[in-house]
């Protein structure tokens, strides 16, 4: 019995071929993924600067709406698991934007919160004054936010890592991210 001859329809991949593909995307991946790691590093870190510029100029603006009494504390220690606010320096975990009534400069239980703005994962904030909290009033002025800012790097490379940004504020107001941390001026 004579069999007829395969349509080209019915022809496939061999094993080899397929192996010999894999082989290759396998080696593409193997090349590609440290690139994609600081890819996401930088994704992070810009994502948690733009973060934090945008909450400075949220709480100034609320800060004259209300004719001052607003706060932003750093998140403790332990937040959604995060373990990267050890110190007062350390905003890694996260920071809160609140109504401080009655002016003391920190979160109590009865105050209205605005804002709550968690970090991505593995992002070190450091808050160079080594401020936990930081005070705006009526005019839009920040107590605890001085010339040094913040730093904001991922972990655990911190500021050596060329995804690292910093952000600094003057007196008058004016916000400007840098590469090169600390804020000198």
């Amino acid at each position: 019995m004579l069999m007829a001859p395969l349509s080209p329809l019915s022809r496939g991949f061999t094993s080899i071929e397929l192996m010999v593909v894999a082989a290759i995307l396998g080696v593409l991946a193997m090349l590609a993924g440290p690139q994609f790691t600081a890819l996401i590093e930088r994704w992070r870190v810009r994502d948690t600067t733009e973060s934090m510029v945008s909450t400075l100029y949220y709480a100034r603006s609320e800060a004259i709406k209300r004719g001052g009494k607003i706060g932003i504390e750093k998140l403790p220690n332990g937040t959604a698991g995060c373990q990267l606010a050890g110190t007062k320096q350390d905003w890694g975990c996260g920071w809160v934007v609140f109504v401080d009534s009655n002016g003391n400069g920190k979160k109590d239980a009865s105050e209205e919160i605005l804002q709550i703005t968690p970090t991505p994962r593995n992002i070190n904030v450091t808050h160079q004054s080594g401020a936990a909290d930081i005070s705006v009033n009526s005019l839009g002025k920040m107590d605890g936010l001085n010339a040094k800012g913040f730093a904001i790097s991922p972990e655990p490379e911190g500021i050596s890592s060329p995804a690292t940004r910093g952000i600094c504020m003057a007196a008058g107001g004016r916000i400007r991210i840098i590469e090169d941390v600390p804020c000198t001026k």
